[in-house]
């Protein structure tokens, strides 16, 4: 009885939070969802799936949902890929040049040290129409300049390459760790097998052995994609005509703009419920092909 209470003891505390500040809120959110409550009012009306049938049913919904998953479907490969890629040359820069690798280290790590608001207001200067870098420079070289963040047909895009940017560093740390882990021996051991290539080391040594690596890299990137909101807040609002209108931020206006609580907890459960699917798709794909030492 007394090993069972200081259990209690020791788990109790914990628990406790978890159900208040992680449980409850859920519980709350949910429920909130089917009802039209706005924040200030002293009682809610239970409407059923409408707050969904208005989110699909909407083209403001439709597009806040279409440009989240077209955003995912171009971050999450290119970030993670263009993270591989980094890592993979700074480790082999380290053998040769260890300062040199270090100082480009750092170099990529600064977008996700840095606060996402002040890097907007910077990525906002260079891409300004007529007075940012980016253009000035294309009009150098004779090309055509952009209007990258208030034509509808590009916006979505240049918040892309933006959320890559940012997003490079941090995979490329993780897949550092990842290629410091993978003992020498083992590339000794492809080269008397005949793997004698870079190539041919990295896909039977480096990629199977950065399998767990990779899917917790995947994991982590597609929730990064899914949360966008600083970038459209500081950048675009939405704009221009909902064309950069993500899940996140359609849940902040409707939510905290709007006060239609019900109709942001509605969102809420749509972005949790894609997000962990999202999450189990990919687990069910790559872990298959994951090897854990």
């Amino acid at each position: 009885m007394r090993k069972h209470l200081t259990d209690l003891m020791l788990v109790g505390p914990a628990a406790i939070l978890i159900v208040v500040f992680i449980f409850m809120p859920v519980a709350i959110v949910i429920v909130l969802a089917f009802t039209d409550y706005q924040f200030g009012a002293s009682s809610a009306n239970w409407i059923g799936i409408d707050n969904f049938s208005t989110l699909f049913g909407s083209k403001i919904g439709r597009k806040a949902l279409s440009n989240t998953l077209i955003y995912a479907a171009i971050v999450i490969p290119c970030s993670v890929g263009f993270g591989l890629l980094v890592a993979i040359g700074l480790h082999n820069l380290s053998k040769t040049l260890p300062r040199i690798s270090a100082i480009l280290r750092t170099v990529y790590f600064l977008p996700v040290a840095a606060t996402m608001v002040a890097l907007a207001v910077s990525w906002q200067m260079l891409l300004h129409p007529s007075l940012g870098l980016i253009n000035n420079w294309m009009s150098m070289f004779g090309l055509q300049p952009q209007r990258w963040l208030s034509d509808r047909d590009l916006v979505l895009y240049t918040l892309a390459v933006i959320g890559v940017w940012q997003s490079v560093g941090y995979n490329m740390v993780l897949f550092l760790a990842g290629l410091a882990a993978i003992p020498s021996t083992l590339y000794d051991a492809a080269e008397v097998d005949g793997a004698q290539s870079g190539w041919a080391k990295f896909w039977i040594v480096t990629w199977p052995m950065l399998g767990p690596t990779t899917m917790f890299v995947m994991i982590v990137t597609a929730a990064t994609a899914f949360r966008i909101f600083e970038t459209v807040a500081a950048m675009t609002g939405g704009g221009p005509a909902y064309a950069s209108d993500t899940i996140v931020y359609a849940l902040y206006r409707e939510g905290f703009v709007y006060f239609k609580a019900g109709y942001a907890s509605a969102i809420t459960v749509v972005f949790f419920l894609a997000l962990l699917l999202l999450t189990a798709i990919q687990m069910l794909i790559v872990e298959r092909k994951v090897h854990y030492r």
